[in-house]
């Protein structure tokens, strides 16, 4: 073991049990943020609307502010885009984040110095807690690391840069990493997906690469991609000292047979969960599922039952009154003045001591046509266990219901893109519907009723899923797929790529 080796698993552990520590009372730490976020904004627009120098405590701190979506901060932070300081935090922001999102078109996330020095940190701590648990040093201190995303190329509104989250984070990466990162930036700003792909397989097939960043969804076309070109059978060939991949933004677990095959074996995986709006969470221990929620990042956190998050007034609790296995939307307010901001992901505990995450899903993304509210993290959970049982590869996939079909009753249609299509078909698909039943009781009631036929399967041909993300221009980001829907829109498009 080198000395520099032995001095980073030092510091891991170091930077881990500080973590534990700042864990055992995550309350205080979360007040004591809040504190300062609005000591430091009271003397802006948003802070004399709001008396936060009234404010004396989070009971306080709920009276004053409402709970809000992008459309209800859009006034304030236009005026940041027009130009304004003091609107919302103090001063201007050092970028602004460009968004495409499913209701409120492209979005402009204003993003500050305290936002991206956050970030790094917790970024940091996620591989050092990887280190502590692993003992592997090779993704720092071996060959190659890749972070997949979107171009580094920033245009300026304003006299604000701005570009995609994973663009900004490129001109932020820490000195260590940048003489050891690919791709290149020429290969990055490469607008069109596919001639970027085809590039940075160009710029990495011969490189030493021990760490790879980025989305699921960016992951499998340039894993394809390179074996194709190298004519190898699996990325292990082609990348042997390959030993970390870091994901983030959905569930891994539908995907996990996928890479597996695509690799070749299992290799280690660290789960992140970074909006544009701040970092909320990371694996702290890469062989336990639930992320530990970053208390203090620059982000006070708070939770709302999901049950509740359109209720006039909704129950808002901080990390001291959550449960363990309820379904919450979480709410951000940050350094960079998103205040009571519904973000539209829920999550659930997994544990308290100290607080982990999942990411169980959108607010917006759950199917209930006939009044059965399946939500995305019990799909999720079908996929993975279907996929473990018959041995399957998923690419993709979206489920929406047919409420009108020309034939029969009603059902659940699932679309997916199979990595090999199996011989198995009915047998995956009434799997599929029997472990939805087991875990939605209303949905076994209307199948057993014969309100909804079971659970229809639609085989995609391969590529489906990247041509309706080309067809919304959200190729190419680290968008949030539509998995789930009440609608058609992304059901019908596929149904007419079906031959």
């Amino acid at each position: 073991m080198s000395f520099l080796s032995f001095a980073l698993k030092k510091y891991a552990t170091y930077v881990f049990k500080k973590r534990q520590k700042e864990a055992l009372d995550p309350f205080k730490i979360q007040e004591k943020l809040l504190m300062k976020l609005l000591n430091e904004s009271k003397d802006t627009l948003f802070g004399k609307r709001h008396n936060f120098n009234k404010i004396e405590s989070y009971d306080g701190f709920k009276k004053q502010v409402p709970i809000r979506d992008y459309e209800g901060l859009r006034p304030e932070i236009q005026k940041v885009i027009d130009g304004a300081s003091d609107v919302l935090f103090p001063g201007r922001p050092l970028y602004f984040a460009q968004t495409s999102g499913t209701t409120s078109g492209t979005k402009y996330i204003p993003v500050t110095k305290s936002t991206m020095l956050n970030n790094k940190k917790c970024a940091e701590d996620a591989i050092l807690s990887y280190i502590h648990h692993s003992g592997n040093t090779d993704p720092l201190l071996g060959g190659k690391v890749m972070h997949m995303q979107s171009s580094p190329e920033l245009t300026e509104k304003n006299g604000v840069l701005t570009g995609g989250m994973g663009g900004i984070s490129f001109h932020h990466v820490a000195g260590y990493v940048k003489k050891n990162r690919l791709p290149s930036y020429e290969a990055n700003i490469i607008k069109v997906f596919d001639k970027k792909v085809e590039r940075i397989v160009e710029e990495t097939i011969d490189q030493d690469l021990r760490m790879l960043a980025g989305v699921p969804a960016w992951m499998i076309p340039y894993f394809e991609k390179i074996l194709q070109v190298s004519g190898k059978k699996t990325i292990q060939e082609v990348f042997p000292n390959l030993s970390l991949l870091i994901h983030g933004g959905i569930n891994f677990d539908p995907y996990r047979a996928t890479f597996d095959r695509l690799i070749g074996r299992r290799i280690d995986c660290v789960d992140t969960c970074a909006a544009s709006e701040g970092w909320m969470s990371y694996q702290d221990n890469y062989k336990e599922k639930g992320m530990l929620l970053c208390v203090n990042a620059g982000v006070f956190f708070e939770f709302i039952p999901v049950n509740e998050i359109f209720d006039a007034n909704p129950t808002r609790l901080s990390v001291k009154d959550v449960s363990i296995g309820v379904n919450y939307a979480i709410i951000l307010n940050t350094a960079a003045g998103f205040w009571g901001y519904n973000i539209g992901d829920t999550v659930k505990f997994t544990s308290l001591k100290p607080h982990r995450i999942l990411v169980t899903g959108r607010i917006k993304q759950f199917m209930s046509a006939f009044s059965e509210h399946i939500i995305l993290e019990e799909v999720e959970d079908a996929l993975s266990q279907a996929s473990e049982k018959f041995g399957f590869q998923a690419v993709d996939f979206h489920v929406a219901t047919k409420v009108n079909p020309e034939q029969g009753l009603p059902y659940h249609e699932w679309f997916i893109e199979f990595f090999e299509v199996p011989n198995n078909l009915k047998e995956i698909a009434a799997f599929l519907d029997l472990s939805i039943q087991q875990k939605n009781m209303i949905y076994k009631d209307l199948v057993l009723g014969k309100v909804v036929r079971p659970v229809v399967l639609r085989v995609m041909p391969r590529g489906s899923f990247i041509l309706y993300m080309k067809k919304l221009g959200k190729l190419g980001g680290q968008n949030k797929p539509i998995r789930l829907a009440n609608d058609r829109k992304k059901a019908d498009f596929l149904t007419s790529l079906i031959i």
